[in-house]
């Protein structure tokens, strides 16, 4: 089996550059309309009831007359809004997510018409900072329909989506550091290599679940969606969008959640590695077989979005933050540290140091699992429990039946 590194890239003929462009596009594409589809099936089942099953045979056809409807129906633009702005800041959203796409590794050596190239359009020395730098600009277009949608809801949703990333993009990029310092690279090909053997999910897990849960935050993603809260902000930062522009954003939602799952495969699962006992196989890490793993661990996350949509509620404002800053950075502070230390160990011939990283690593990932389900969990305090004078949040008081 041979791993792609930094010098398969750039040998290409400008048709197959193009044709992997092109492959990538479709690829999201296709996978965003199969994954509204997935998800409102998903949803009924587990909520007893049918879902989509009108349109087209088992209602495989919904999300392609779901798409027609929105581009066929009339696009208003209301009175007062920024009208270029208003109108970028839908592209402005999806482009970064796309582009994100271009130095994921979907498979390793391949041939294409006589051409040996790898599965992935293009690698880079800083790869996964090129992702995150590239996903940052995508809050720009949430934060931007809010400013010129001239009106108080979306504004609010804006600016709630740019705290969001401000908050949980720092535990995001400090569950990257642990993956650099461990791996020695920030090349997503050649962090795929280091794991050969071993996944990094097994010596990083809590960086993995710190990852996972900033993740969903990233992508205002049930139950951390409150820059389109419902309840309190109609739609939040969409309120005012129809038709094209809603769709487009709808498109930039899945192709983020496509793009941080296949991140989160590429850093912690192998990427398009084979997983045991499947990778047992001779050939299973050959040949076009690897496009087929990566696609199946990037659905697992997929699947584990809309599961979360199902199960949680929404959080309040005050919990998000306070799970972002009192314990996912922390926690990523301390274990950034433990495997400095441990690599250093292992640099100086110190080899049983990675056994220690694996316990070390089940323990606080057991711990951390833990205390998310407590947080989570936590039942909210009634105000007739709460003493005078403590200065707790000033909660309504609960209407009791019967009073009129």
């Amino acid at each position: 089996m041979k791993f792609p590194d930094l010098t398969s890239f750039g040998h290409d003929p400008w048709w197959l550059v193009l044709a992997k462009a092109l492959g990538i596009f479709v690829f999201l594409v296709l996978t965003v309309l199969v994954a509204i589809l997935a998800e409102r099936k998903i949803l009924g089942w587990m909520q007893y009831r049918p879902g989509p099953n009108r349109v087209g045979p088992w209602g495989l056809l919904q999300s392609l007359a779901d798409g027609i409807k929105l581009a066929l129906k009339e696009g208003l633009i209301p009175a007062g809004v920024e009208k270029p702005v208003y109108l970028l800041a839908p592209i402005v959203s999806v482009v970064p997510a796309i582009l994100a796409f271009a130095v994921i590794p979907m498979g390793g050596i391949v041939s294409v018409f006589g051409h040996e190239t790898p599965l992935q359009l293009t690698d880079l020395p800083v790869a996964v900072l090129y992702v995150l730098a590239v996903t940052s600009i995508g809050v720009y277009g949430i934060v931007l329909a809010g400013w010129a949608s001239g009106s108080t809801y979306p504004l609010l949703g804006g600016l709630r989506s740019s705290a969001q990333v401000i908050s949980y993009e720092i535990a995001m990029a400090l569950s990257f550091a642990a993956v650099f310092l461990y791996s020695g690279t920030m090349s997503t090909s050649e962090i795929i290599a280091k794991q050969d053997g071993l996944w990094y999910i097994f010596l990083l897990l809590p960086s993995f679940l710190i990852y996972v849960t900033s993740m969903v935050g990233e992508t205002n993603r049930a139950p951390f969606d409150l820059p389109e809260a419902e309840g309190e902000l109609v739609g939040g930062f969409h309120t005012e969008y129809s038709s094209l522009g809603f769709a487009i954003f709808m498109l930039a939602e899945y192709v983020n959640m496509t793009t941080v799952s296949a991140l989160a495969t590429t850093l912690f699962l192998g990427g398009w590695q084979a997983p045991w006992p499947l990778s047992l196989w001779d050939g299973a890490n050959t040949g076009w077989w690897p496009l087929v793993w990566f696609i199946a661990k990037v659905w697992g996350f997929l699947f584990m979005f809309m599961w979360l949509r199902a199960t949680l509620p929404r959080l309040r404002y005050d919990q998000f933050m306070n799970l972002g800053w009192k314990l996912l950075i922390p926690t990523s502070l301390a274990w950034i540290m433990t495997v400095a230390v441990v690599r250093t160990l292992r640099t100086r011939g110190y080899e049983t140091w990675a056994g220690l990283l694996v316990i070390a690593s089940a323990a606080a990932g057991f711990v951390l699992v833990v205390y998310l389900w407590r947080t989570l969990r936590r039942k909210q305090i009634r105000t007739d429990e709460v003493p005078a004078n403590t200065g707790s949040f000033p909660i309504p008081p609960i209407p009791v039946k019967g009073v009129g």
